[in-house]
């Protein structure tokens, strides 16, 4: 299990799926049982990730982004549809709707993104 961690770069900063300036650093990784990940991702200023969908193969993908750090100004997630919407706590399903952040302005913004695929069997959370 340690091994795959440190294939997958745990603990460690890597550019984002995107490619669109922000960092992501793996915290987290299961895939027994409810498959689940946890990011701290890290916007520099300039950065911003466009309008897109992160479909899965199977299953219903959930995630929750918690603000740590605001950006002085910019780095706004906006979606399509949202599950939670609060000013520092965003539930949303990426594999349903766009999403996007715009470009981060001033200061660098910081959040832990945790994700989760559940089975198309289970009758909650839909």
């Amino acid at each position: 299990m340690i091994q795959r961690l440190m294939e997958l770069k745990w603990l460690r900063w890597q550019k984002g799926r995107q490619q669109s300036g922000y960092d992501k650093m793996l915290i987290i990784y299961n895939k027994l049982g409810v498959e689940c990940d946890a990011y701290l991702l890290r916007f520099l200023v300039g950065s911003m990730i466009p309008q897109h969908q992160d479909p899965v193969q199977k299953g219903r993908h959930f995630r929750l982004n918690i603000i740590i750090k605001k950006s002085q100004s910019g780095g706004e997630f906006i979606c399509e549809r949202d599950i939670i919407n609060l000013p520092r706590i965003k539930l949303f399903r990426p594999d349903l709707y766009r999403h996007e952040v715009t470009e981060v302005v001033g200061s660098p913004r910081y959040v832990l993104s945790i994700g989760w695929v559940l089975d198309e069997s289970l009758k909650c959370c839909k």
